[in-house]
C-alpha cells in the first residue's frame, strides 16, 4: 500500500486541518462539516493525479480539441455517520461517480476500552472491476476499514482500492497496511503518532460524527 501524506507539504490544506483540530472553531458545526469537505475536495485532487485518462475530442464553437478525459468508473463508497462530509468533498470532484453507503461503529458490550466493529448497512452497486474509494475522516485503529473492507468483498473485487481519510494514527496507518491488497493508495492529510488506551487519535480532533452532526446516544 502506498501512502500519500498530504501535510508533509505546506499548502492551504494547513488552514483547514488547523480549524477542524482548534476546540473553538471546531464548535460551529457547518464549518466543521464545511472544512471536512474542503480537504476531501484537496484530497480528490491528488488522487486524480493517478486514475486512468483517455482520450476524447471536444467540440467547440470554433473547432475542435483533444483533451483527456478521466475515466469514469469509481465508486465511493463512505461509512456513515462521520463520512458523509468527506464524501461530498470526492462527489463534487467526481460528479458522475457511482456511490455506496455503509454503517460501522464501535461495540462496546462491556462499556469499557475493549469494542467491536458492527457493520448493519451496506448499500452498493457492483465493484467488480471498478475503481473504489473508501472515506472516512479518521484513520484511529483501523479496524474499521478493514471491517469495512471485509464487508464489501461480496460485491466485488475492485480493479483499484482508493482509501481517502483527513486524520489518522501511525498504528492504524499501519494495520490497514497489512490488511488491504497492494493495488490500495491510502490518501490522508495528517497523521498523528498517539492512539489512547480508548483507541482515539491524540491529539487528533474528537468525533467526527458528533462534531458534525451533533451528539448521539
Amino acid at each position: 500500500m502506498v501512502t500519500h501524506h498530504l501535510l508533509k507539504n505546506n499548502s492551504v490544506l494547513n488552514t483547514f486541518i488547523k480549524e477542524i483540530r482548534d476546540q473553538s472553531i471546531q464548535k460551529d458545526a457547518m464549518r466543521f462539516r464545511r472544512n471536512i469537505e474542503r480537504i476531501g475536495e484537496i484530497l480528490s485532487y491528488e488522487l486524480s493525479k493517478e486514475l486512468n485518462y483517455s482520450k476524447e475530442k471536444t467540440r467547440t464553437v470554433l473547432g475542435e480539441k483533444n483533451s483527456e478525459a478521466l475515466n469514469n468508473d469509481l465508486v465511493i463508497c463512505s461509512i456513515l455517520r462521520a463520512g458523509l462530509p468527506l464524501h461530498q468533498g470526492i462527489l463534487n470532484y467526481f460528479d458522475t461517480a457511482e456511490n455506496a453507503f455503509i454503517s460501522a461503529y464501535r461495540h462496546h458490550s462491556k462499556n469499557d476500552t475493549e469494542f467491536e466493529i458492527k457493520v448493519e448497512y451496506f448499500a452498493a452497486p457492483s465493484l467488480e472491476g471498478k475503481t473504489l474509494i473508501i472515506a472516512d475522516p479518521m484513520l484511529a485503529t483501523g479496524k474499521s476499514m478493514v471491517t469495512v473492507y471485509e464487508a464489501i468483498k461480496k460485491f466485488g473485487s475492485p480493479k483499484k482500492i482508493h482509501i481517502v481519510s483527513v486524520i489518522g494514527s501511525e498504528l492504524g496507518v499501519s494495520f490497514i497496511k497489512n490488511h488491504f491488497p497492494e493495488n490500495t493508495d491510502l490518501w490522508i492529510a495528517d497523521i498523528d503518532t498517539i492512539l489512547n488506551d480508548k483507541g482515539y487519535i491524540v491529539p487528533g480532533l474528537g468525533d467526527a460524527g458528533d462534531l458534525s452532526y451533533g451528539p448521539k446516544l
